[in-house]
């Protein structure tokens, strides 16, 4: 790969971190928004806050289930701050690559590390899907 490619694909990645970041913002009402640029793999990470929680562990959604059966209401569960890693459909990625992502996270949240991938076709449509860092136990349907 030579310079001007190299500088090209960085600017693309940028782009496509501050379209995702603009997208969660207008489109899904997340805030306290921030771009962090290179954290991973020379890639810009989005980190912000939904404003309902993602994800719910299985043990928490076994509690919650039982408190609405015994109570009628559901439980509220707030929400987390999670990271966002935008990406291209084209872009070719592996387990290490994930893995040095997962790596570059700052660990300072009792959670465990997951990253919301923000996949970014060509017609500027985004699809979002959770990814875990190592095995998680399946949710009850």
């Amino acid at each position: 790969m030579n310079m001007e490619q190299a500088q090209h694909d960085i600017v693309a990645v940028s782009n496509f971190a501050r379209t995702v970041l603009q997208n969660l913002a207008d489109q899904h009402d997340w805030s306290n928004l921030e771009l962090l640029d290179g954290l991973a793999e020379s890639r810009a990470l989005v980190r912000g806050l939904p404003p309902k929680r993602l994800y719910l562990h299985p043990d928490d959604q076994i509690t919650a289930l039982a408190h609405e059966e015994a109570t009628g209401e559901k439980l509220f569960q707030d929400p987390e701050y999670e990271w966002v890693l935008p990406l291209h459909l084209s872009e070719k990625w592996c387990l290490a690559r994930f893995a040095a992502v997962f790596d570059s996270i700052p660990n300072n949240d009792p959670q465990p590390k997951r990253i919301l991938l923000a996949t970014i076709h060509n017609d500027s449509t985004i699809v979002y899907y959770l990814m875990h860092e190592g095995v998680v136990k399946p949710r009850q349907n």
